[in-house]
């Protein structure tokens, strides 16, 4: 059983915007901190930005602050990654991961035991 889906990725241009989400149909939506990782290729994963259960406390990677944002809609099972003023450097494969634990602001991977299997973000120049 899937436990983990995102969507919402594509090609844009440097400037634009897009927006990821993200659903649990394995899990418990609001028993887990949610966090959006990225893999560019040759490079390792990376956590990008983190939400708690009530989407009250959020993380950000310093690279990404001010440009995105996290969301999660508990009612709807959802956990949304704004992205604006998206560069070329943001080109990478978003993974959404699920997790149980309060190590989840370090933005970890090994932290996240739940994983999507990625949507592809392309922006080019």
């Amino acid at each position: 059983q899937v436990q983990v889906s995102e969507s919402g990725g594509g090609l844009v241009q440097a400037g634009e915007s897009l927006r990821l989400s993200c659903t649990t149909p394995g899990l418990t939506f609001d028993d887990y901190a949610m966090g959006w990782f990225r893999q560019a290729p040759g490079k390792e994963r990376e956590g990008v930005s983190a939400i708690n259960w009530n989407g009250k406390i959020t993380y950000y990677a310093d690279n990404v602050k001010g440009r995105f944002t996290i969301s999660r809609d508990n009612a709807n099972g959802t956990v949304y990654l704004q992205m604006n003023s998206l560069r070329p450097e943001d080109t990478a494969m978003y993974y959404c991961a699920a997790s149980g634990t309060v190590r989840f602001k370090l933005l970890l991977p090994l932290d996240y035991p739940f994983w999507g299997q990625g949507t592809q973000v392309t922006v080019s120049s």
